[in-house]
């Protein structure tokens, strides 16, 4: 059966008699086109403009399938630090775990911007595992660098993170206190 037999057969069967059926093919005919949005935006990513290869990018964001994620974890070695940058951040909203050792490496990137969008990525998992390697952000003299790696600490929600959140507060950059006071407001309270 061709795909766009498969779509046809779907769209008709948006119309069966039994509600299940119907939601059932809703949500397969989204996979389904999808999967189609994927192959083209993967040549969107073959692109000599920078432009195109970003909005590729993040039109990955909204893409519901795990064949995305060997291309956005390849972009992370991409000499553009706007293309990783962007990489990092659809790797950070999918938030998959197999995609975490490639994210944590670009916390030493050569570029500050990714370095940034990586310590905001980690925000997104779960995973307490994480909290030393963004408390080692705080002593950084990027205040964009601090600040995101103090809200990721928040987002994890790690306790052992409060002392050194605490002593954020007393940080002379405005921003930086902001997020440290932020982050601490999402810290569970321990028993």
């Amino acid at each position: 059966m061709s795909l766009e037999q498969r779509r046809n057969l779907l769209i008709e069967l948006l119309n069966d008699s039994e509600e299940d059926v119907r939601v059932a093919a809703a949500t397969a005919l989204e996979r389904l086109e999808s999967l189609q949005d994927l192959q083209q935006i993967i040549q969107e990513l073959k692109s000599d403009k920078r432009g195109q290869r970003v909005k590729a990018i993040f039109a990955m964001e909204k893409v519901k399938s795990m064949d995305i994620f060997p291309h956005l974890i390849g972009l992370l070695k991409d000499p553009d630090a706007d293309i990783r940058g962007a990489a990092i951040q659809v790797l950070g909203v999918k938030a998959h775990p197999k995609s975490l050792s490639s994210l944590v490496k670009h916390l030493k990137d050569r570029s500050p911007s990714v370095r940034v969008h990586t310590a905001e990525a980690l925000g997104h998992f779960d995973d307490v595992r994480l909290a030393p390697y963004l408390v080692s952000l705080l002593a950084e003299e990027d205040e964009q660098l601090v600040a995101s790696a103090a809200r990721s600490l928040g987002s994890i929600g790690s306790p052992d993170s409060v002392e050194p959140l605490m002593k954020l507060t007393k940080d002379g950059r405005a921003t930086v206190r902001v997020a440290a006071v932020e982050a601490l407001s999402e810290l569970p309270l321990k028993g």
